[in-house]
């Protein structure tokens, strides 16, 4: 039996073929993201195994999860992600199991880490309450009820942010 070919033109070989047309795509489209050959078949069809274990049907919610592994393996800007699997350094079963912000690239857990941090920020201020004053005028409702936080954000010899709450509307911006 000779080996087929995908749809992106990589080598199927003969023992990728699992009996099931859903598993059987999920490891083509598997190896046209790692771009990979029918060399390490063994290792797509056993990622896919490892995945199956763990949803234990091909179901959306199973296809979700290789479409998760897909589209996070061929994200150009988290090279580093394919890298570790092909080089093994990525433990099979763990990469069957890692959630979305586990597979981030690290530009990405940045992003995501500065925006939790001010999102806490912002909480806070609510809570512990401010300067009331009708200095400031809310650019949403045009009211001047506003209560505004001043916070050191940056180093010391820059100016400190102002964190501002329309108590109209709950309009939050902030300005230096």
């Amino acid at each position: 039996m000779s080996p087929g070919f995908s749809s992106a033109g990589f080598p199927l070989s003969p023992h990728v073929a699992t009996g099931d047309s859903v598993r059987d795509k999920c490891i083509e489209m598997l190896a046209a993201a790692l771009r990979t050959d029918s060399e390490n078949s063994f290792f797509l069809d056993h990622l896919v195994a490892h995945i199956y274990q763990e949803i234990k049907a091909t179901d959306m919610k199973y296809k979700n999860r290789v479409r998760s592994r897909i589209s996070n393996l061929k994200d150009p800007k988290n090279p580093g992600l394919r890298r570790n699997v092909l080089a093994g350094s990525i433990d099979l079963h763990r990469i069957a199991t890692m959630s979305a912000e586990e597979m981030a690239s690290d530009e990405l857990k940045q992003l995501r880490n500065v925006l939790t941090q001010e999102a806490i920020r912002e909480h806070q201020m609510a809570k512990t309450g401010g300067t009331t004053t009708d200095l400031l005028q809310c650019g949403k409702c045009k009211k001047k009820n506003c209560t505004y936080n001043q916070v050191q954000t940056r180093s010391a010899d820059e100016p400190m942010t102002t964190f501002v709450l329309c108590n109209e509307c709950g309009n939050r911006w902030k300005f230096c």
